[in-house]
């Protein structure tokens, strides 16, 4: 990263928050649509009330749906959306001139809008989980540090995926297709709807190794149950893998896009 580009991050910073305050309205909009957990959490429960489903008893239902409902906030992204619309309307042209790479000025951007989700959904997560589901969150130290990095990787593989998406724009004019596409896969595979060894076995098998799984499930799995030591390194250094995968992916897609668009604009 150029000397130029750290120098500017502070500025993207708070131009990312007071995008974020200008446009609240739609900014609590999108909070309100990431509370799917909440919706899962009273359907799961009641499955287990009378008693454990598969071994999950209602206070394993609450504390993973809340736990999801903390990473969901904390990794969510709309960056698919909004670089779509921007092609679209063709203000990417303008944003296409700034000497700095867009993925950076979106990266700044989505990051500075993070502690506006903690204010708004974190609190009532924490204490519904803690007086709830604390009897089913994992104990160990090591593992919980790990949350930490695990989130920011859970968010930089959510956010390159998205990203890659909407670079496709350059290329196809029906992209929100594909996002639907993606949102649908999203849902099923990582754990989102369900947790994933409730899964059919075949679905299952596809999920445990899939990034979706590494996107939302793996933060909920290090905060929900104890893992082996030597199961925690694999699973940590898959995500690190996938994060890779994702961020290198999205990064082609998009040179990939903009010579396309480049082409046609010329």
């Amino acid at each position: 990263m150029s000397s130029r580009t750290l120098r500017a991050i502070p500025t993207l910073l708070r131009i990312g928050v007071a995008e974020t305050v200008a446009y609240r309205a739609e900014f609590l909009v999108w909070i309100l649509t990431t509370t799917l957990p909440l919706v899962m959490l009273a359907l799961w429960t009641s499955v287990a009330a009378e008693a454990p489903f598969r071994n999950y008893t209602s206070a394993d239902f609450v504390a993973y749906f809340l736990a999801g409902l903390i990473v969901r906030n904390l990794t969510g992204s709309w960056v698919a959306w909004q670089i779509s619309e921007e092609i679209r309307t063709g203000t990417m042209s303008m944003r296409l001139l700034r000497p700095l790479h867009p993925f950076i000025a979106f990266t700044m951007s989505h990051l500075a809008a993070v502690p506006f989700r903690t204010i708004v959904a974190l609190p009532i997560a924490v204490v519904l989980l803690f007086s709830s589901g604390a009897s089913a969150l994992a104990t160990e130290p090591v593992q919980m540090l790990l949350v930490v990095p695990s989130l920011a990787l859970a968010w930089l593989i959510t956010f390159s995926m998205l990203f890659a998406l909407g670079a496709l724009a350059f290329l196809f004019t029906k992209t929100m297709a594909l996002l639907n596409l993606y949102f649908g896969l999203y849902s099923l595979l990582s754990g989102y709807l369900m947790p994933i060894p409730l899964l059919p076995s075949g679905l299952r098998q596809i999920a445990e190794v899939s990034p979706f799984r590494f996107m939302f499930s793996l933060p909920v799995e290090l905060m929900k149950r104890p893992i082996d030591a030597s199961d925690l390194a694999v699973l940590m250094l898959a995500q690190v893998g996938w994060a890779i995968v994702t961020l290198v992916g999205a990064l082609w897609v998009w040179r990939k896009g903009l010579r396309h668009f480049e082409a046609v604009g010329g």
